[in-house]
């Protein structure tokens, strides 16, 4: 069985006025602590220079790091999606009906293959996926890889606020 050690009595400091801090007032508040974890070991570091001093090139000066990658949010189109929903983006004028199948734009758009597609679609869009293009090419259809451009609105002319009167 193993003897636990027993805390020796003049760690509690028992009979002392100040338990090892010597001036009574010194020990009162926390502004003789000097920070808490790494502080005060900026650029003039007093306090805590000799863990600074085996740190080094750890704590000084910034590390490489690579650029911030851009992350491009790209819609997506399933085909099986287009088939469902055909009605609807002829009402909404994104797809036209033609005498073989359906011609579409999607620019700025992804097609992607989930679905089934049994019609002849034309399509415009930015990027497909391989199987997407093989599925749509096997439909007979065709694909046309455009590049989406976004309008900017017309400033308007302080002119025309001029014109008014």
């Amino acid at each position: 069985m193993n003897k636990v050690k027993k805390r020796q009595k003049k760690t509690r400091y028992r009979g002392t006025h100040t338990h090892g801090r010597g001036f009574k007032k010194k020990a009162r508040g926390k502004g003789h602590r000097g920070g808490v974890g790494m502080a005060g070991t900026g650029k003039r570091a007093d306090q805590k220079k000799t863990i600074i001093l085996n740190l080094k090139d750890d704590y000084f000066g910034t590390s490489r790091r690579l650029a911030g990658r851009k992350i491009r949010n790209v819609e997506v189109v399933d085909v099986g999606r287009i088939m469902d929903r055909i009605d609807v983006l002829i009402r909404k004028g994104i797809a036209k009906e033609s005498k073989e199948g359906y011609e579409l734009n999607l620019e700025g758009k992804k097609v992607l293959c989930t679905g089934e597609l049994n019609v002849k679609l034309n399509i415009k869009a930015a990027s497909a996926s391989k199987s997407a293009e093989e599925k749509i090419r096997n439909a007979g259809g065709d694909i046309e890889f455009v590049l989406g451009k976004k309008e900017k609105p017309s400033p308007k002319s302080r002119d025309s606020k001029n014109k008014k009167e």
